[in-house]
């Protein structure tokens, strides 16, 4: 009886304890830096990318082996209702910024700009068990953004295969409910129940063979090649293996997601030569991406600076994750581009 009072005691100080722990937790999310900066055009994008050009099937200019697709055969194409005869040309354009934050509405590929609305505290980013150990799962919300490089810096004057536009942001997932919810997204992608399974996870060995060596394999399309498997469209990544990785991932995913809600189209191969088309499943061999953001990963890493959707990050991500400053990610995005400039 004389200690009677030690249990409630105990039971209202463990009370407190786990009430000071919930909210720092919450604070800890609320006081999340957002940084960032927007890429130098001149020093910050690796140019060699666009690279190779071709006519046809056959290459006219190339540096460093640089990595490609098919392209349509025939040096000669005619496009319109009344034919105009030009001919085939394919390159990569620089097109598109995808980038994964932390903090929610922070534009790092905007030199870390807070667009907060002051509306509902979306989910912050978030990572189950202490990073590092290669076991736990991450959240992070992503934005897309247009960003036609070659049209508005007028590198190119007169050409009629680039993008027309400006920099400008295209979708946020702050805003979209089914970003933070996997039975949510299956509205989007149904199919996805038919791999999960182990047959269909252990094929993206494979594609991770084939994007560490070249592209990825296209018939393999719920595949993300070493980062995993593409499915679900959202924010949640139940292996977190360091930022990059991660941060590759999700920008492979915005975009296969951003190409099944019709908003990203197909410019490659000989459906893409007189215009773009609808490809509500993801092609992810016409895209390269360069990181731009904490690091500018201009270094030639194994004679290229620009890696396929699905490339093992072990390499090329080295280094680019650092605290504070270093843990919110951007990539620029190069798409295949295959066009009919008439004469």
């Amino acid at each position: 009886m004389r200690n009677a009072w030690l249990r409630p005691l105990a039971i209202a100080v463990l009370a407190v304890w786990m009430l000071l722990g919930e909210g720092s937790k919450v604070q800890s999310a609320d006081s999340l830096t957002c940084t960032g900066r927007f890429p130098n055009p001149i020093t910050e994008i690796c140019w060699s990318c666009i690279l190779p050009i071709s006519i046809g099937s056959i290459t006219i200019a190339n540096i460093d082996g640089q990595e490609d697709i098919d392209n349509p055969s025939s040096p000669v194409c005619s496009c319109g209702l009344h034919p105009t005869v030009g001919l085939s040309i394919g390159f990569w354009e620089p097109a598109r910024h995808v980038e994964a934050v932390r903090k929610p509405f922070c534009l790092a590929a905007l030199g870390g700009i807070d667009l907060d609305p002051g509306l509902a505290a979306p989910a912050a980013a978030r990572f189950t068990r202490a990073e590092g150990d290669g076991d736990g799962g991450s959240f992070y919300q992503a934005h897309f953004y247009v960003n036609p490089v070659l049209y508005w810096l007028e590198v190119i004057t007169d050409f009629p295969c680039l993008e027309k536009g400006s920099f400008d942001l295209a979708y946020l997932t702050e805003v979209d409910p089914l970003w933070n919810d996997d039975e949510l997204t299956l509205i989007l992608i149904p199919e996805a129940v038919l791999f999960a399974n182990p047959v269909a996870v252990a094929a993206c060995a494979a594609d991770c063979v084939a994007a560490t060596v070249g592209f990825g394999i296209e018939a393999l399309f719920w595949c993300a090649g070493c980062q995993g498997g593409v499915y679900p469209l959202d924010g949640h990544v139940p292996y977190h293996m360091g930022g990059v990785r991660t941060a590759e991932l999700i920008a492979q995913r915005l975009t296969a997601k951003m190409h099944r809600e019709l908003l990203a189209w197909g410019w490659h191969g000989h459906a893409g030569l007189c215009g773009p088309y609808f490809l509500p499943t993801m092609d992810k061999t016409a895209y390269k991406t360069q990181l731009t953001h904490p690091v500018a990963n201009t270094a030639k890493d194994g004679g290229h600076c620009c890696q396929p959707f699905g490339r093992s990050t072990v390499v090329w991500g080295a280094g680019k994750e650092f605290p504070v400053r270093g843990e919110d990610f951007a990539f620029l995005l190069f798409r295949k581009r295959n066009c009919c400039p008439g004469f």
